[in-house]
């Protein structure tokens, strides 16, 4: 079974759910994202990437052995984002334009990670062969086992990358105090 013939034959849906912020400042927009912006455990923060993963597999017997012929991803990815109900302009408008931008790429590189995770679940997946389970039983833990690996290791990279950004002097952490203190 030629594993790359199932590689990017599906597309990722993408969607923003927006969140209304508002302010005449930086600060009181920043403040605005603090009472606004999607909870995290009992925190507020700025944005989220959530997503919504599924599969449509094709478990085969194949003599004694089960092999998963198709696993085919269906992927919905939502970045949470504030989105700016008052009217700005002059500098602070383009204050705000770089920090929206920054925070939005910021997402996606959450975004980029999911997928990332996904394309090496179904690389990990299809064609996985349990000898000895002709009624498919003893796959289906082995696969979730994995599954649990690699959804692991993608938080990790995740909580790593916010870690790294977040820090002093990394990069959200600039484009809030450049959207709130522009010296």
């Amino acid at each position: 079974m030629d594993k790359g013939a199932y590689a990017q034959d599906w597309q990722a849906v993408e969607r923003v759910e927006p969140y209304a912020v508002t302010g005449s400042t930086g600060l009181e927009i920043y403040q605005s994202i603090g009472e606004h912006g999607p909870k995290l455990g009992v925190a507020r923060v700025i944005a989220h990437t959530g997503f919504k993963l599924t599969w449509t597999r094709k478990y085969e017997r194949i003599g004694n052995a089960c092999v998963i012929t198709v696993n085919r991803p269906k992927l919905v990815i939502t970045y949470t984002l504030p989105r700016l109900k008052s009217k700005l302009s002059g500098p602070l408008k383009g204050r705000w334009d770089t920090f929206i931008a920054g925070v939005t790429a910021h997402e996606k590189v959450h975004g980029d990670f999911i997928k990332d995770m996904v394309k090496q679940i179904e690389a990990m997946s299809v064609g996985m062969r349990v000898e000895n389970d002709p009624k498919c039983q003893k796959i289906r833990p082995q696969l979730q086992t994995r599954l649990g690996e690699l959804s692991d290791a993608q938080r990790a990279r995740s909580r790593d990358f916010d870690q790294t950004e977040l820090s002093d002097g990394g990069n959200v952490h600039q484009l809030i105090l450049q959207l709130v203190d522009p010296r």
